[in-house]
């Protein structure tokens, strides 16, 4: 994938994202354009510039952004836990009681695993939603649906692959798997990526994918940027924004993003969960990072969901006087694994 940084965002070069009203005010900047499931990216002529265009297109009171690159969050830079470790076998047994909740999981998709390996849900995934088998975030995916069915045991994942193995994507990508799942949008929504805009401001194709689907919850993660600069989608206001806490579950994991902006926390250090069954793993692993803290949190709000709706229940929990609140990291999730 070709990427361009912007500061410390990361975009698509050549290529700003609108919806059809825009299309027309672009054709100046124009080379040619893509459309599907309602989002057009416009590829520009060679010299123009995505972050301007885009700009001048919102002075306008058109929806557009650069085609931003996003990026699955496990613990990059130093320390012990900046990649997956081989992890001995986990005694968990799936059991066969349905909870009827039904989880969506837009990541890397998810590899073959005993956990999951005689589910409804698991065989009617395509070729196309297998975890990616090489890269640095390969087994990203798998890892998550590990700690989600472990946290609600039960639930059905929606699985749709938007990242390849080293945990990047685009924002086209994902506007349009968002809306694909218009149609039988999901309990909960499990995103555990993210990016920094090139203004600092909400995506706008982005944050109306995600406002579309009004009965789910979607969680998604706080970002690895040991800082409070907002990371999108965790920073919109309609998302449940979660950063990761240390094992003692007392303090802020070192890497995590923080700030007014973030919803919830939970463990994201030293992890076990369903990985790969290759070169040195065989099919578990310890990570970290504020994906999985995320992974816990959704799963939290998805076992919930069997007794009633998860919106209502989700902002009680995160309105309530009397749970838990960390400064800059908002209501605390025990771990329960």
């Amino acid at each position: 994938m070709e990427i361009q940084s912007v500061g410390e965002a990361f975009i698509r070069p050549g290529q700003v994202l609108t919806d059809r009203t825009a299309v027309s005010a672009a054709s100046r900047w124009t080379q040619a354009v893509s459309e599907a499931d309602g989002v057009c990216v416009i590829h520009l002529s060679p010299g123009a510039d995505p972050c301007e265009i885009a700009a001048e297109l919102r002075e306008q009171g058109l929806r557009a952004s650069p085609n931003h690159v996003l990026r699955g969050q496990p613990l990059f830079f130093g320390g012990p836990a900046s990649r997956p470790f081989p992890a001995p076998p986990i005694g968990f047994k799936p059991g066969r009681a349905r909870s009827g909740v039904v989880v969506g999981l837009l990541d890397t998709g998810i590899a073959k695993h005993p956990w999951w390996s005689g589910s409804d849900w698991y065989s009617r995934l395509g070729p196309e939603e297998a975890d990616a088998s090489e890269g640095s975030q390969a087994g990203h995916g798998t890892f998550i649906a590990g700690l989600l069915l472990r946290r609600a045991p039960g639930v059905s994942l929606r699985v749709r692959r938007v990242l390849d193995g080293d945990g990047l994507g685009d924002e086209a990508a994902v506007v349009r798997a968002l809306h694909r799942m218009r149609e039988r949008p999901p309990q909960v929504l499990n995103l555990s990526f993210g990016c920094h805009t090139f203004d600092d401001r909400p995506p706008p194709l982005l944050s109306d994918a995600i406002a579309g689907l009004t009965d789910t919850v979607t969680v998604a993660c706080a970002g690895n940027t040991a800082s409070d600069r907002p990371f999108w989608p965790a920073a919109l206001p309609c998302v449940v924004g979660v950063a990761a806490v240390d094992a003692g579950q007392q303090r802020r994991a070192p890497y995590s993003g923080y700030g007014t902006w973030v919803d919830a926390c939970a463990r994201g250090d030293w992890l076990t969960s369903s990985y790969l069954d290759a070169a040195d793993y065989s099919g578990y692993a310890a990570w970290s990072g504020t994906s999985f803290a995320t992974a816990l949190v959704a799963g939290a709000v998805a076992e919930a969901a069997r007794d009633e709706p998860a919106k209502e229940w989700t902002r009680r929990l995160l309105d309530s006087e009397e749970t838990r609140q960390i400064p800059d990291l908002g209501v605390l999730f025990p771990a329960s694994l």
